[in-house]
Parts: structure tokens; sequence; C-alpha cells
């Protein structure tokens, strides 16, 4: 018999409704996210270690049996100024005569003319393979292979008289400059696209002024930043024309040693003035490959004082955590 009271089927609520289902479909209430930042113990202790060893410098140099106060006495000494000017001089001069030359032999270099390229490819071979010290001895040696420069009816000298520590500065460091120069040119020459030439030539452009108004402008993008690093390193290798005695920095502020007897303070004033001429021209070599990035990025590198101000408006963000976009 059936039960008269038992529910109908059709009345029986089905499986998983009820009062289970309006459970999982009442919403619960987000609990707010707490960042906890990465902790970093290495760096602590990285920073401790650093710290540690500089005051441990520090320590020893103010120990040390050295008058400090010659520091700034003849930092600005006129003998040390003129040190300061000749090292430049030499530096500039010979950057300027390494630059020309090295356009000229990287092009020879690229010419199909095999016995121009051959020249190139065996004057970049020469300098570099030698060190500059002994290009330098060299040069201001040359009068004991020719002791007289006869150039005929143009000029006539004892070498002795010509080859001077200026000149003989000069020559050993340019063109050795040069050599390097070459490679950089001819590297930035060849990261330009050929198309850019043939369509020069189909406009009915020589191929020397193809070269200047063309290639060579797209290059330079190519080339400027090794030769602002070349030029900072020329800046410290001129030090070595103190060999044959040109009165450049070093040269002066050991001149000056043999008499005072202050050796480490003279040489902490020449530090001193490289570090200042080398700051300089890296701020310098900055500016000059923002102003060749124009054509190639869409958005130029900030400058320093850009940087200062885009921290100084950037709020403090938690440690562990991502800036936002």
């Amino acid at each position: 018999m059936t039960d008269k009271n038992a529910p109908d089927p059709a009345d029986t609520p089905p499986a998983g409704s009820g009062p289970a289902k309006a459970d999982a479909a009442t919403p619960v209430p987000a609990q707010a996210i707490r960042a906890i930042p990465v902790r970093h113990p290495w760096r602590w202790v990285s920073a401790v270690v650093v710290l540690g060893l500089l005051a441990m410098l520090g320590l020893a140099f103010a120990n040390a049996k050295i008058q400090w106060s010659d520091v700034p006495e003849y930092l600005f000494n006129d003998r040390i100024m003129t040190g300061v000017l000749n090292t430049v001089k030499i530096t500039v001069y010979s950057f300027v005569l390494g630059v020309v030359l090295g356009v000229v032999l990287a092009v020879m270099k690229l010419s199909k003319n095999p016995v121009v390229s051959l020249f190139a490819n065996g004057y970049i071979w020469l300098f570099r393979g030698t060190p500059v010290l002994l290009q330098l001895l060299i040069w201001y040696n040359l009068a004991l292979i020719f002791p007289v420069l006869n150039l005929g009816p143009i000029y006539k000298d004892e070498m002795t008289e010509v080859m001077t520590p200026f000149l003989a500065a000069l020559l050993g460091l340019g063109l050795n400059q040069a050599a390097y120069m070459a490679e950089i040119v001819r590297s930035g020459i060849q990261s330009v696209d050929e198309g850019q030439t043939e369509a020069a030539h189909a406009l009915g452009m020589s191929s020397g002024r193809t070269m200047r108004r063309i290639v060579l402008p797209q290059a330079m993008r190519v080339i400027v930043p090794p030769t602002g690093n070349q030029f900072i390193d020329l800046l410290k290798t001129s030090s070595l024309a103190m060999v044959i005695t040109y009165p450049e920095l070093i040269y002066v502020a050991k001149s000056i040693s043999t008499g005072t007897l202050n050796v480490m303070e003279m040489y902490f004033v020449a530090a001193i003035w490289y570090l200042a001429l080398t700051t300089v021209f890296s701020i310098v070599q900055f500016y000059v490959e923002r102003h060749f990035a124009k054509g190639s990025v869409r958005n130029l590198p900030p400058t320093p004082w850009q940087k200062v101000k885009a921290n100084l408006r950037t709020p403090p963000r938690l440690l562990g955590t991502r800036s936002p976009r």
C-alpha cells in the first residue's frame, strides 16, 4: 500500500537545490590583500661589507704619511694648469688627425681597388699590432735613421729640430688612433643598408657625394658611441708622451714632486684632473649620442636632469611590489 501522506515526486526539489544552492549563490565578501614585501637580507650584508671596506680604505689613507694640504695647494698651480692644457691640446689634435685619417682609411679599405684596400689593411695591421709607447719612441728618435729632413726645394732641416716632443706625440698618438678609427668608421658604413647607396646612384649621385650625403650621416649613430670612448681613452693614453719629455700633466706633476718630494700628493692632483676631464667629456659624449639618436629612436634617452626630476616626482612604492605602468 502506498502512503497517502508521502510527498508527490513532482513536489520534491531536485538535488543540489534548496538552501545549499542559495548559499552557493550568495556573494562572498572579498578580503583585503595584504602585500608582504620580499625580504632581501643579502642586500644588507653586501652593503655592510662594502661600507666596511670603504671605511678601512679611508682609515688607511687617513693614517698614511701624506700631506693632504699639498693637494689643494697644487691643484691650480700654474705649472699644473699648463700640463692640463697641454694634455687637452695633444688629445684634441691627435684625435682630429685620427678621425680624418681614419675616415679616409675606412673608405680605402672598402674600395674595390685591390692596391688601395691592401694599403689600408696593412696600415691598420701595423699600427694596431705595435704598442703606442713603442711608436712614440720611434718617432721621437727618427733622427737616428734620417738625420736630415730633405723635401727638396720645399723644406730642409735637421730632424732633431723638426721632430719636437709635441710633433712626435702628435704623430705617435694620431696615427695610432687612425687605425682604430678606421675600423669604427668601416663598421658604421657597413651598418647602412646597401639599398641607400643604390637609390642614391639611381638618382645620379656620385660615389663620393653618396658617401658624404647619404651613408656617413646615417652611420653616425653607430660611429659616435665608440668614437667617444676612443677620445676618452686617448685622453688617458696621452700620458705616455711623458717618456719623450712632452710636458703633459703627469710629466709636470712628476717634475714638481722631484723638487718638493711630495710624490703621492702630486699624483693625486693629476688623478683629480684626469677624473674631472673625463667627466666633462663623458657628458659631452652623452649629448652628442643623444643628438644623433634622433632619427633612429622614438623616445630619446632622458638627460641626467630629467632623470632627477622623474625620481623626485615618482611616489615611493612598497618594497617588493611593481611600479604601475
